[in-house]
């Protein structure tokens, strides 16, 4: 409010000169002169006391409705400088996070990749390698050897036993398949530990048995599992690879 009340005062002043200059063409020396001869025909001697308080008046209204620019800049300087700062520190910790990156040794390196490559168990076999023909059957149960690998991954399935060996502790996967001939029935067995889990079975006077099942197991480092064959039954296989043995490792657990 104050620093409108100055601009008007200082736009009435330029408006009565401009105005004189207009109507009647007078230059500084008579606009001075009428001035003051106006001043004295309308006010009193006292005029003159007042006209210098109306003045200091008016300076007063526009000083103090003048904002403080140089304060304000000021203000606005600092909060920049407060940003730069915490961009400045925030370019440090990640410069100190890049080099806690960049130091890390190839030892410790190839431990996190040994680390991966130890969770990464996965194997896959049929039973016979080539050729074609009948297994079993056997008076007693028999367990059987799947030695045409196709996926070893982690190396924890041997093809020699036929047994899968947990080399950590987790959740796993297991599926295989049992395919005979009509006559004699076809089943077999997983086994954990010695303990019998699923079995599948079929049996049919003719024709093909097909038969299938599968089980996800907790096991502990050293915990084996295999597949055996049941007793007085029998299985088929040849270059088709019928009869497979797979697992995996879903996930490790503490």
């Amino acid at each position: 409010m104050k620093a409108l009340v100055c601009i008007l005062l200082l736009l009435e002043t330029f408006v009565f000169v401009v105005q004189q200059q207009v109507d009647g063409g007078l230059n500084e020396k008579e606009i001075s002169q009428q001035i003051s001869s106006e001043d004295g025909r309308q006010n009193p001697p006292q005029t003159d006391t007042l006209r210098a308080e109306a003045s200091t008046d008016r300076q007063q209204y526009c000083d103090l409705g003048i904002p403080d620019i140089h304060a304000a800049l000021r203000e606005l300087t600092a909060t920049v400088t407060e940003h730069k700062e915490n961009i400045r520190e925030l370019r440090d910790e990640m410069n100190k996070k890049n080099e806690e990156i960049s130091n890390l040794t190839l030892s410790q390196v190839e431990e996190l990749r040994k680390e991966n490559r130890d969770r990464e168990i996965a194997f896959s076999a049929a039973l016979m390698e080539s050729g074609d023909g009948n297994i079993g059957p056997f008076t007693t149960e028999t367990t059987l050897t799947y030695r045409n690998v196709f996926t070893n991954i982690g190396n924890a399935y041997n093809p020699i036993t036929g047994i899968f060996t947990a080399p950590l502790k987790g959740a796993y996967m297991f599926r295989y398949s049992v395919f005979g001939l009509g006559g004699t029935p076809s089943s077999a067995t997983i086994v954990k530990n010695g303990k019998h889990l699923v079995v599948a079975y079929d049996v049919q006077d003719q024709d093909r048995l097909n038969s299938s099942n599968g089980v996800v197991l907790i096991l502990e480092v050293g915990d084996v599992v295999y597949v055996r064959l049941g007793s007085n039954t029998r299985i088929h296989d040849n270059g088709n690879n019928h009869n497979t043995f797979s697992g995996y490792l879903l996930f490790p657990l503490i």
